[in-house]
């Protein structure tokens, strides 16, 4: 009896020891997957230019000079291009113009208003682009006018006219963000990223 108990308990033994063996090498089905997140970064971005009053036909430049006569209009077409890759965007111009005071009838504050550029809060000269009383949304591969030209008056005299020698036309455009801005005023878009950016 004690033989046949023996016997039977290493073929117990050696049943388990294959069993174990067995059961290590078995395969199971499974699966995986995974998602990979890359991320691009957005940006706005404009440059703003004007007629080359020397060479109509020529590229457009940064910068002109005129000579002021009485009742003469003058080209100035500044112009703000959104760039190809931009992110959709708000457009302020902040106009600075020493002439204003000679200016003929149709001002460059007229034509800003006729082409959709609205005065902001109370800061002078800060203006921004709109379209049916609202900041516009400008896409990639647009092109803004701020004005087209400037006119001197027809009775300012010699020496009204000598005062403004040296005097500038500035026009320095920015470019916002409108994601996040949505259905905010011009003011306070304007105020939101001027502080975060230094620009007020």
């Amino acid at each position: 009896m004690k033989k046949t108990s023996k016997a039977f308990i290493t073929s117990l033994c050696a049943a388990a020891l294959v069993g174990a063996s067995v059961l290590g090498t078995m395969a199971y089905l499974t699966s995986s997957d995974e998602v990979v997140n890359t991320f691009t970064v957005g940006k706005v971005a404009i440059t703003l230019d004007e007629q080359d009053v020397d060479n109509p036909e020529g590229d457009r430049v940064q910068e002109n000079a005129y000579k002021l006569m009485p009742g003469s209009t003058y080209t100035k077409d500044p112009t703000v291009h959104v760039d190809a890759d931009s992110e959709d965007c708000y457009l302020f111009v902040k106009v600075e113009n020493e002439i204003a005071g000679i200016e003929g009838a149709k001002t460059i504050a007229s034509q800003m208003s006729e082409k959709g550029w609205v005065a902001v809060g109370d800061e002078e000269g800060l203006y921004v682009y709109t379209a049916e009383g609202a900041p516009a949304v400008v896409t990639a591969e647009s092109d803004v006018t701020v004005f087209e030209n400037f006119t001197i008056d027809g009775t300012v005299n010699n020496e009204t006219l000598a005062f403004y020698e040296e005097k500038t036309i500035t026009v320095t455009a920015y470019t916002i963000q409108a994601e996040g801005f949505e259905g905010q005023t011009a003011g306070d878009i304007w105020t939101a990223a001027g502080l975060a950016h230094n620009i007020l």
